[in-house]
């Protein structure tokens, strides 16, 4: 099944699945994570899509898990458009299972969760709380309720396969809109409780318009659009030189000297060689840009 994401909406509630296992699996080889840490990055990652799935085109979500256990900062961007990529600071971290399942909150331990919107403004917004439990989806609710006022309820999850490969990984957002009735929100947090595992719904081959319809049965549900999701960096070559360039001339001297330079993108694990005679030619960019800057003043 292909990864993507679809909304439903009934009367005051919405609600938001995504199936995430394609490009959960592409960050676990790229960033060659152990099954904990892949799980915290699918469920940070999938949750930055749900986030994102409210916004517009050319806006986005920057999610920042920065707690104080052995996996470190986890950071992941999306887009409305779908795409997502993300990193974890040590993806060889491996914990004892506890009652039989990966032991995410103490992996990632206590500490501050980071939302950043860009929405096109000229500031980006951030929000921050409190990590919760260090599972993800229990503090993204809680931020959305504390930061943004929006009553919100999220389940995540990744299944991961004894060769550590990705079996399933998906979540759900569900959000009451203003107006919404306590019966009908009461309702339908019910038909949520008695559902599985997000990951074994998706590990069943239960695609997000199932679930949803789940999530809304008994109500007039309606489904709206559904958008295509991937791993996908932005990152490039001529970005890369931007980032050499702005290092300045005595950083890029030592890089000549040295012969070579290699650099690595924290998203997507890509790597960017240089030669002596291509650092040259990017110390020369700095010096031309800083001689335009000195005549401009």
């Amino acid at each position: 099944m292909q990864d993507h994401l679809t909304k439903a909406t009934i009367p005051g509630m919405r609600a938001f699945a995504a199936v995430t296992t394609h490009l959960t699996e592409m960050a676990r080889k790229r960033h060659n994570c152990l099954p904990i840490a892949t799980a915290a990055l699918g469920r940070t990652m999938t949750g930055s899509l749900l986030l994102a799935a409210n916004l517009k085109n050319d806006e986005g979500i920057t999610i920042r898990v920065q707690g104080n256990g052995p996996l470190g900062k986890i950071v992941t961007d999306a887009g409305a458009n779908g795409s997502v990529r993300g990193y974890v600071e040590n993806p060889r971290v491996d914990l004892p299972l506890k009652n039989n399942k990966l032991n995410v909150g103490e992996a990632v331990g206590q500490g501050t969760l980071y939302v950043t919107r860009f929405t096109g403004l000229k500031d980006p917004f951030t929000g921050s709380v409190e990590l919760v439990s260090g599972e993800i989806a229990e503090d993204l609710t809680h931020y959305l309720a504390a930061s943004e006022q929006t009553p919100s309820l999220l389940a995540l999850g990744v299944l991961v396969n004894t060769d550590l490969s990705v079996i399933a990984a998906g979540g759900l957002m569900l959000q009451a809109l203003p107006g919404a009735q306590e019966e009908v929100i009461t309702a339908v947090e019910e038909n949520v409780y008695r559902l599985p595992s997000i990951s074994q719904m998706f590990a069943e081959g239960k695609t997000p318009a199932d679930i949803l319809a789940g999530v809304f049965e008994g109500f007039p549900l309606s489904l709206h659009e559904q958008t295509e999701l991937s791993f996908r960096c932005q990152c490039s070559r001529q970005k890369v030189e931007r980032v050499l360039i702005s290092l300045g001339r005595d950083e890029l001297n030592d890089m000549i000297k040295e012969g070579q330079a290699e650099l690595t993108c924290h998203f997507c694990a890509d790597t960017y060689n240089f030669t002596r005679e291509e650092l040259q030619e990017i110390r020369d960019k700095a010096l031309d840009a800083d001689e335009t800057e000195r005549n401009e003043k």
